[in-house]
């Protein structure tokens, strides 16, 4: 069943890019095709919305389920060690093949593209993104206002200090743990009913992009996103390449595993919209609840590699395009800039955006440049929330070989064979 989901994903992308097409190309002017582009995002929107319903009570049960199990808080602190090691690593691989990809394809070097005007404005908002402000910021002042505004970083907080209370109170909590079990059952069961909506949300989101944007638009940035998704092509090799060092040929059954994840986070642009398949493909790979409930709400806090090199790729481009030459030690400066600020992408909209904007200034680019990327931003956000389930996916099943937490899953060679998505199994 889950070849079938597959396929009714793929059918929505190319549904979606003839009916988009044809709106495009029917439609009098821009304000008509961005009218008929809203009755189609409608789909998209109550889908994500859905997600978003699920997203915090998701990672709050299950967080705190999986710290409550282990043995003791030396257990908590020795495999967040581990992770953020591995979240440390990845993003420095991210920003710096990023950084030496946009230099070796140089897609920005004589594009004939008109330049924004000066003091032209993006719509992007930088002013909240600061390290002070994003360190003050993982704190929740309230739990139900972290929940309320799926605030994940707030989220991972407050139930690391509720999974190991539970932990060291032992029987005293047991009812309480058990509750918690209780509710991530249920949520994965929501997320059954909600993923057969998928397809149909696939469908209206690129309909929606090609409605707006038209297929001329990939004619004129074609090297931009070509080369950018050759950059992410690389990326996939040595994320996959790392996993394999420590997972060995079980890597293949992994990858198998993320297929469905993987387009749904291509085809809607979301990671967050995978973030509930990937928790149960992981889980069917073997990866034990306990480490696959804590290192992947971190995952998405911490390892978004596609975006992370989105931002030295597009920052480096829009440089190329006003012809800005930086010399090696700001490009060093900017990459450990952005391995701070990107930090702070959690549950910010359009988050790589938000800090390029902000980097820019920086290094005294233009920041109207930003108005550059945006035409092609919804094509490239597709590949960087695929990127981001990719570098998640190994980062969790590494962590888990690590602990010795990997089992061996189910015994079908396919993952997803026989498997209908929209039901949990445990």
């Amino acid at each position: 069943m889950s070849r079938r989901f597959t396929v009714y994903i793929v059918i929505g992308m190319l549904l979606g890019i003839i009916v988009g097409y044809i709106g495009h190309a029917y439609s009098a002017d821009a304000d008509q095709a961005k009218t008929l582009a809203g009755y189609f995002s409608i789909l998209t929107d109550i889908f994500l919305r859905l997600i978003k319903m699920i997203i915090a009570p998701l990672v709050f049960s299950t967080l705190v389920v999986g710290i409550a199990h282990m043995e003791d808080s030396a257990s908590v602190g020795r495999v967040g060690v581990k992770t953020m090691a591995w979240f440390i690593g990845a993003s420095l691989v991210s920003l710096t093949l990023g950084l030496i990809l946009v230099h070796l394809f140089s897609p920005g070097a004589g594009l004939s593209l008109p330049l924004p005007e000066a003091g032209a404005d993006a719509g992007i908002k930088t002013t909240s993104l600061n390290l002070r402000e994003f360190i003050t910021h993982v704190f929740p002042r309230s739990f139900i206002e972290a929940m309320a505004n799926n605030e994940i970083l707030q989220i991972v907080v407050f139930s690391i200090f509720v999974g190991t209370a539970i932990a060291a109170l032992g029987d005293k909590a047991r009812g309480l743990a058990h509750i918690a079990e209780q509710m991530a059952e249920v949520m994965l069961t929501i997320t059954g009913y909600v993923m057969k909506l998928a397809p149909l949300a696939v469908f209206a989101a690129v309909a929606a992009t090609i409605t707006t944007q038209g297929l001329g638009v990939l004619l004129t940035y074609g090297k931009f996103i070509g080369s950018f998704y050759v950059a992410l092509a690389v990326l996939w090799l040595v994320l996959v390449g790392a996993g394999f060092v420590v997972l060995g040929s079980r890597i293949r059954g992994l990858v198998r595993a993320m297929r469905d994840p993987l387009l749904l986070a291509f085809s809607t642009a979301s990671s967050e919209a995978a973030y509930p398949r990937i928790l149960e493909r992981l889980e069917h790979f073997g990866v034990s609840k306990r480490i696959s409930s804590f290192v992947l709400p971190l995952g998405y806090s911490f390892n978004l590699d596609g975006s992370m090199m989105y931002c030295t790729f597009a920052a480096l481009f829009i440089a190329q395009v006003y012809g800005i030459e930086l010399s090696l030690g700001q490009q060093i400066t900017m990459l450990l800039l952005l391995m701070v600020t990107s930090k702070g992408m959690a549950g910010v909209p359009r988050a790589s955006l938000v800090v390029i904007a902000a980097t820019l200034p920086v290094f005294h680019i233009p920041e109207e440049g930003l108005l550059l990327v945006l035409a092609v931003d919804q094509f490239l956000d597709m590949g960087r929330s695929a990127t981001n389930v990719v570098g998640n996916s190994v980062a969790t099943a590494v962590v888990a070989k690590w602990e010795k937490q990997l089992g061996p899953g189910h015994a079908s060679a396919d993952p997803g064979a026989g498997i209908d998505p929209t039901v949990r199994h445990s």
